[in-house]
């Protein structure tokens, strides 16, 4: 899973495509549009803080409050969060307080009173000018089908849309009298009911202050500039000054979670400075499928993580070929302030080579550090560590000021990213990347299964697999997939496959290597068979090939590819200190290029440096400060002072763990983290421990770690479940909740899977109760986690559960670690 990037000498392909880059050609401030979400929230706490801070959210679409398309997803409801973790706007779906789909039409005057509340509850919110009012959705479609053929018919039911969007429009405005309104919002893009619409709104005084359309098939890759560039044209021939433009849904089923695809839809709207949410086809509360569970990254994730990294100005991008379906795509910033040049490319899995022309010497000087990372594709709900660096090499900035970056071994759902910072003295470290392979399912030699084939060009709304197919129907006593490997040496090797799991719980395959014994490998629940994750385990190989064989066990799974990697030790990363988030106004130091090659990040008082460090699992992990002088470190509530080069205990939860540093004055490169989750000195306890009380009871099961689980709790204010746990020393802790709980709504949405979330509330000793948000587990049989920040005296401790108004999760165990180990 190697690109490369050679030291020196001509590049190793010939002919290889070429993406440039020119830094002088400035397309204006970074704008992070393209990041939206439509559901992307569907509670306080889904997804998590740490999840969704770090990517600097510009525009979510949400349900009003109490709408009836979706059991949650409430605008109002989901705003705290937002707001609280840095988001922009919430565009709210007037139309989603209807319960069917598409929306029964029962005329304006039953839509007019739902209008009615909808404003008043908004505009009565502390935030109200940071909603945008949509009070139609897809009408070329849906209540007026604005997209007939027939140019009479159209005509007719274009002047019955515009007499209705006018009168919603003045009932808005009746009763918020700055609010802000989007439309006309159509499915697609249409110029014959643009152009009247524009005519018609500027006639009628009114026009919406965003003009809204949605790009979901895959020819919007192709053909969203020329939609843009005709509606820039309209507004020029209708007299009208440019509005602002939010493609509202964007992107399908087989581009959602993939690096490689989504980097060409946010390159197209990054550089035309349209803001865009991507569509909602499945379930809501995961950011359109980026984020695993609650916390946990997948590979999209640090897609928008890198996006969100951009500082400075975009500049242009030449692609090999404009315009055009899964090509290699990309987008680029330059930050004089902080001496950086940052491109995002991805889409191809041909040689390629960046070419960034322009390179400013007064910024940059005679060299620089080239430094390249990828983020792969893990699947919808797969987990993605920090993405790797591939390489970290210093390059002459050749005569013409142009520094050229070869890429070779490129992957087609791969994202990558190309930093160039000054090259200073000194010699970066070599980036450590392990031997690694790919082995695709339907390669592989199938007994009683069969290829599918899933998303492509053509089924645009088919999921994502990897090389388009699986292999799946593997449901026979005498199912299975024989891959044949070779590895270069003996040892242990990580594998990881792709799967999804269709049992509605906890589903296993029998894994073998060479006919040996075979191994149980369980695998989680997925939304649907297709709906694809990763599973994570480890083999022992000797130097050459072998059959890893995975055979049928107690349910179906369909098994997408496998990945192995050969194990060089606990996993570890190194954060690069001058590309973390910043606040206050730090300065970059790039007189070295040791370490990581980026330089380092001088804080002084004031300043902030934040971190996002990925955990495998919940437990210990050990972190390095690589600074120059003493540092704070803040996690979970906890600060501790942290000394250069250091190791500190900390513990992590699973997914993403947002680390703060400050100093009187530090020069910063990186902050490393190694370790897969030590549970040395961690408390645990079994639902058996607890006392229960108002209903709630253990109910046996053989997928608790146990035997049994804590059933029945809530829905009283007299159910409760109360551990005792004995602190070995006060101080904050993180209590890890190990939950499971399926409830779900059926709103006969053939597209969406409305799951639904439960809470509990944590009360512990005579402190105030902590409401914590569980989201659904996709079967009563898997147990995730949520880790909560605590408070807990020396000694005996009281942690009590408990939900007085509606059912909490069913609890297997909780666990507390230390966060200062």
């Amino acid at each position: 899973m190697a690109a490369t990037l050679p030291a020196a000498g001509p590049a190793a392909a010939a002919d290889p495509q070429r993406l440039t880059v020119d830094l002088k050609a400035s397309e204006g401030p970074v704008m992070l549009g393209a990041n939206g979400s439509l559901y992307g929230l569907s509670d306080d706490g889904v997804p998590s803080d740490a999840a969704m801070a770090p990517l600097k959210i510009t525009s979510i679409s949400q349900k009003p409050e109490g709408g009836a398309q979706h059991p949650n997803g409430d605008a109002l409801t989901v705003s705290k969060s937002f707001f609280r973790n840095g988001g922009g706007e919430i565009n709210v779906m007037m139309q989603d307080m209807y319960a069917k789909w598409p929306y029964e039409d029962l005329g304006i005057d039953d839509y007019l009173p739902k209008v009615d509340k909808i404003v008043k509850e908004v505009s009565a919110d502390p935030n109200s000018e940071r909603f945008v009012y949509i009070p139609f959705n897809e009408p070329d479609q849906i209540w007026y089908k604005l997209d007939v053929a027939d140019q009479a018919q159209y005509e007719k039911n274009r002047d019955r849309f515009f007499k209705d969007w006018k009168t919603v429009y003045q009932r808005i405005r009746a009763i918020d009298p700055d609010a802000r309104i989007a439309g006309p919002n159509e499915a697609a893009y249409h110029t014959r009911l643009l152009k009247d619409f524009l005519a018609f709104a500027k006639r009628e005084n009114v026009l919406p202050q965003i003009m809204t359309w949605h790009e979901l098939g895959s020819g919007s890759l192709r053909d969203f500039q020329a939609h843009y560039d005709d509606y820039r044209k309209l507004e020029r021939e209708a007299g009208i000054a440019p509005l602002k433009i939010n493609i509202d849904e964007y992107a399908n089923r087989r581009d959602l979670s993939v690096p490689g695809q989504l980097v060409q839809w946010v390159s197209m709207f990054e550089r035309n400075k349209v803001y865009a949410n991507m569509a909602y086809w499945d379930a809501a509360g995961n950011l359109s499928g980026h984020v695993v569970r609650s916390n946990i990254p997948n590979g999209g994730w640090w897609l928008f993580r890198w996006y969100a990294g951009m500082t400075g100005n975009t500049v242009k991008v030449t692609p090999p070929q404009p315009n055009t379906i899964d090509t290699l795509q990309g987008l680029a910033s330059l930050d004089t302030s902080r001496r950086q040049a940052q491109v995002l490319l991805g889409g191809s899995a041909a040689d390629s080579d960046v070419v960034v022309r322009n390179v400013p010497r007064s910024v940059f000087g005679r060299t620089v550090t080239a430094t390249v990372a990828e983020a792969a594709w893990s699947g919808y709900e797969g987990q993605h560590a920090a993405p790797r660096v591939l390489a970290r090499t210093k390059v002459k900035v050749a005569d013409d000021g142009s520094v050229t970056v070869p890429l070779r071994g490129l992957h087609k759902m791969s994202a990558y990213r190309v930093v160039l910072t000054p090259g200073g003295s000194g010699t970066p470290s070599a980036a450590s990347v392990p031997w690694s392979a790919s082995y695709e399912a339907e390669d592989a030699a199938i007994t009683d299964g069969k290829v599918y084939t899933q998303g492509t060009v053509q089924n645009a709304n088919g999921y994502a697999a990897s090389g388009t197919k699986d292999v799946g129907s593997l449901n026979q006593p005498g199912s299975k997939v024989a891959f044949s490997v070779t590895v270069p040496k003996d040892g242990t090797y990580d594998l990881a496959i792709l799967y999804g799991n269709q049992s509605g719980g906890p589903a296993t395959q029998k894994l073998s290597v060479d006919g040996g014994a075979p191994v149980t490998v369980t695998y989680p629940s997925t939304e649907n068979w297709t709906y694809r994750a990763k599973k994570d385990v480890s083999v022992q190989l000797k130097a050459g090939t072998h059959q890893l064989t995975l055979s049928k066990g107690d349910a179906e799974v369909t098994l997408d590819r496998i990945d192995l990697t050969t194990r060089t030790g606990a996993p570890s990363a190194s954060y690069e200190a001058t590309l973390a988030d910043i606040s206050g106004k730090p300065s970059y130091d790039y007189t070295s290029s040791a370490g990581v090659g980026t330089g380092a990040l001088v804080l002084r008082s004031g300043d902030k440096a934040v971190f996002d460090v990925y955990a495998p699992r919940d437990g210990y992990y050990t972190v390095v400060p690589r600074t120059s002088a003493a540092v704070k470190l803040s996690l979970h509530g906890e600060t501790v002072t942290a000394a250069p080069g250091r190791p500190l205990r900390l513990y992590l939860v699973a997914g993403n763990n947002r680390i703060a540093m400050t100093s009187g004055h530090s020069a910063v490169r990186s902050l490393d983290v190694s370790g897969d989750g030590s549970a040395v000195g961690t408390l645990f306890y079994e639902g058996a421990r607890a006392t229960l009380a108002g209903g709630a009871k253990l109910v046996d099961s053989p997928h608790a770690s146990a035997g049994s689980y804590i059933g029945w709790l809530g829905n009283s204010s007299s159910s409760t479940a109360e551990f005792t746990v004995d602190a070995p020393r006060s101080g904050r802790y993180l209590l890890v909740v190990h939950y499971a709980h399926n409830d779900r709504r059926d709103n006969g949405h053939a597209y969406n899977t409305d799951i639904m979330s439960r809470t509990a509330d944590i009360t512990v000793g005579t402190a105030d109760p902590v409401k914590v948000t569980f989201k659904n587990t996709w079967s009563w049989d898997d147990y995730w986690t949520v880790g909560v920040p605590v408070d807990l005296a020396k000694g005996a401790n009281k942690v009590t559960f408990g939900n007085a108004s509606a059912w909490a999760p069913n609890i297997d165990r909780i666990e507390l670690g230390r966060v200062v180990g």
